[in-house]
């Protein structure tokens, strides 16, 4: 018998598996989305305040040309402080700078700080100033956060302009969060993320002096979907993209996130992952939960999860802030997005899907060492937590869907 030599060019199974399942993935999240997916970026993993703030401010630092800054939070403080000066004197140099906040997750902002831009010649907007007379806007909010810088690099992730980010998660002083820092076409999917919001509050977007929309290079090796989630009635695309992922997904679904108060829907398709031998872990804020009420609301679900065969931790140094997904050692979806309701329905907000297995193996190896610095919940003796956590839960229970 004649034995028929592979083909060298062919690679082995497992490229060819690999390369079949890159492709599985991008396809469905194009075909789902309506998003196309652009190829040659360059994604760097910034994580906790201490690489994701010195990252930030070295790019606004390096700005020659534009700045643009959209945020859900900026808070006093020292990191805000460090955030208006550079922004500051970048337009005072000549470089024209935008920054749009929420009026809601930004209204403890210091009015010297924002005096400090404006006098500078910042372009400061507030996206939905709080007005009584428009109260079905006040629900629903910018969540975004995105930082492009001219036009070639950008930022996205969970961080906030606030001193709670700061340093490394050792201590309850210190959240835990983790940003990317983006060339290549991606750049574009992040700015008209920035536009999108800016437009509302401003009628100006386009400035033929300044803006040069250029032809972005493809500095690295990484496929990216920027997938933007807005307020409206039904479900949008964040929810499209979580549902997609999770029931695409054949061997391991990991998620961390800051806020997680899944519907019935959700659970059940955590569950039917679960069930087909899927291994679902999910990490979640512990003791220092920033908004306790939040996670009385997820609390509720723990039971549900636990019984199906969904594993769930809870992190411990401090508040766990990240809002971050991998799938099957294939696809990294990382943004400003939760696993709640807020997310999915009420809030404005952007995710960066990407199709990279070293991005997915480093985020994957972060998880891993939270798991280490976190609290197990088990089904056995969260069965027996006392009446007083249950009577919470189910005071909580009526009101969980506005989360």
């Amino acid at each position: 018998m004649t034995m028929t030599q592979p083909d060298e060019h062919q690679g082995s199974d497992t490229e060819v598996s690999r390369a079949s399942g890159h492709v599985r993935f991008r396809r469905l999240l194009e075909g789902v989305l309506g998003v196309p997916a652009t190829e040659g970026n360059h994604i760097e993993i910034l994580r906790n305040g201490v690489e994701i703030f010195p990252a930030m401010l070295s790019a606004i630092n390096a700005a020659e040309h534009t700045v643009d800054l959209l945020t859900f939070v900026y808070w006093d403080g020292e990191i805000g402080e460090r955030f208006a000066s550079a922004l500051a004197e970048r337009a005072r140099a000549g470089v024209r700078v935008r920054v749009l906040i929420d009026s809601w997750g930004g209204h403890p902002m210091n009015h010297e700080m924002l005096a400090l831009m404006q006098d500078a010649g910042v372009d400061v907007q507030w996206f939905r100033p709080l007005r009584a007379w428009r109260p079905l806007r006040l629900n629903h909010r910018t969540h975004r956060k995105v930082l492009v810088v001219d036009e070639e690099v950008a930022f996205t992730g969970g961080v906030g302009i606030a001193d709670e980010w700061d340093g490394d998660a050792r201590n309850a002083d210190e959240w835990r969060d983790t940003h990317l820092r983006v060339r290549g076409p991606a750049v574009d999917g992040l700015r008209a993320a920035f536009l999108d919001n800016w437009l509302e509050a401003s009628p100006v977007f386009y400035d033929e002096r300044v803006d040069r929309f250029p032809e972005q290079p493809q500095p690295g090796s990484s496929t990216v979907l920027c997938v933007r989630g807005a307020a409206e009635v039904g479900q949008s695309d964040v929810a499209t993209l979580f549902h997609a992922l999770i029931q695409a997904a054949r061997h391991r679904i990991r998620i961390a996130t800051a806020y997680f108060v899944p519907d019935e829907e959700m659970i059940q398709l955590l569950c039917d992952a679960a069930a087909r031998g899927v291994e679902v872990q999910i990490l979640l804020p512990g003791d220092h939960a920033d908004k306790r009420f939040v996670q009385l609301a997820s609390e509720h679900a723990y039971e549900s999860l636990l019984e199906c065969g969904v594993g769930v931790w809870a992190f411990q140094p401090s508040m766990l802030h990240a809002k971050i997904m991998t799938v099957d050692g294939e696809v990294a979806n990382l943004g400003s997005a939760n696993v709640n309701r807020r997310s999915t329905q009420c809030d404005e907000e952007i995710n960066l899907v990407a199709l990279d297995r070293d991005i997915v193996a480093r985020l994957d190896e972060q998880f891993e060492e939270d798991l280490d610095r976190s609290l197990r919940i088990r089904h056995g003796r969260w069965n027996r937590r006392p009446w007083r956590q249950r009577i919470q839960e189910a005071v909580v229970l009526p009101i969980r869907s506005f989360f």
